[in-house]
Order: C-alpha cells, then structure tokens, then sequence
C-alpha cells in the first residue's frame, strides 16, 4: 500500500512516515501543495494525506484539481482548524475524509484503514478467483485447492477467508470480522475468529506457526498479505 503525504511541517511528517512505514505503507511525501498534486498526478498511490494549510497551493485547491484531473485516490484531509465549514467544504471538493489536528496516531491509522478497505472493495474486487503461494481459490465453486489438491474449508473458514484475500493489505480488528463475517446476529465471541484463523494457517500456511500470507497485527487484528 502506498501513500502520498502532502505536508509542510517537518516533525509531523517525520513522525507519520516512521509509523505508516513501521505499519507496512511506502510513503512518499511532499512538503507544498504544487509538489502534492505533481506526485498524485504522475504516480500510483493508494491513499493520499493532505494538510488544507500548505504553502503554493493550499489542500483545497489540490484535492479540487485532482478530482477534476480524474484522479480518484481516497484523500484524507487534515486540518488545524477544525471549523464545520473547513469540514464540510472539504468533503464537497472531493475529500473522503478528514482529522483535525491534533491527533492521535492511532486514529488516523484507523481512519487510513477505513478508506483502503472501501477503496479496494469497490475499486479492486476480486471475481471468479484468486491465488496466493501455492493455494488457489475458485470463488464461484467455494472450492480451494493447495499444490493442486483439494482443501476441505468449512463454510465460515470460506467466508472469513473470502473477506481477508478480497481486504487485502487492510488490518481487520476481531469485532471487525465477526461483523462482516459471522453477521450481528449470529453472537459469536472474539476466541472463535482466533479459532478460525489457526485453522485457516494449519490448512494453508507453508508454516503456520510464522504465517507468510494470514498475519497478526499485535494489538490491532488480523491481515492478508500476497
């Protein structure tokens, strides 16, 4: 996953590329709004940061421009104002989100979370198949085959691993899962998503005690990577 940091105060991008890079993300930053809307137009990025207050070209100016170039990457706004009219303009511009400074870490991390997964649900949906290591997965049959033989998944290993290969790269905290997998009504606890995901790696993790593709993120949830 890559993200574009557009922000002029040094500290703030120090601290934010140290703790996306730690959190798995490529992050390129620039430090003015006319280098911002250089970067999003000329390259690929999964999400874009962007301070409104920026010298040359202010974070309206540039989410306007993208949004009217075509460009149609998730942005996420940040304002030291805080204002509703600051907010609210912003999202009529073509933001997908906004934080006001300050802010913990953490949220914006939830909030980047967020928009990924929206992003890649209606951007890059995953149709009729999918494969990852030696593991391919027949979406339309519900059928998963490793090394070329057959994986008996029950249906909730299906689904739950269904939702994490089609969120990819995105981390999915336990309530997150239970939700979107078991449903509300359904009442399991949190033990029964670990319990599923243990017996997601025994079926198709080359090494299921160091899972190379199901993957825990200490204190947050669980991920899928390729």
């Amino acid at each position: 996953m890559k993200i574009l940091l557009v922000e002029d105060e040094k500290g703030l991008i120090l601290t934010l590329t140290d703790r996306l890079t730690a959190e798995g993300y490529e992050v390129v930053s620039a430090a003015d709004g006319e280098a911002g809307f250089r970067s999003a137009t000329s390259d690929n990025f999964d999400l874009i940061i962007l301070d409104i207050m920026l010298p040359k070209k202010n974070g309206y100016d540039v989410c306007r421009d993208l949004r009217r170039r075509g460009v149609e990457t998730p942005v996420l706004m940040l304002t030291a104002k805080g204002e509703t009219i600051d907010k609210v303009l912003g999202l009529k511009l073509g933001a997908d989100d906004y934080l006001t400074k300050p802010f913990e870490v953490a949220e914006l991390l939830a909030r980047i979370e967020a928009l990924m997964r929206r992003s890649r649900s209606v951007k890059d949906p995953i149709n009729g198949a999918a494969a990852f290591g030696n593991v391919t997965i027949d979406l339309a049959r519900a059928e998963v085959r490793r090394s070329g033989e057959p994986v008996e998944l029950s249906a909730m290993e299906f689904k739950l691993l269904r939702f994490l290969v089609e969120n990819r790269g995105v981390v999915h905290s336990r309530d997150e899962l239970l939700d979107h997998v078991w449903g509300y009504d359904a009442m399991p606890s949190t033990r029964t998503v670990d319990v599923h995901i243990a017996w997601l790696r025994q079926k198709l993790e080359e090494n299921p005690k160091r899972p190379a593709h199901i993957q825990t993120v200490h204190g947050m949830g669980y991920k899928f990577c390729e």
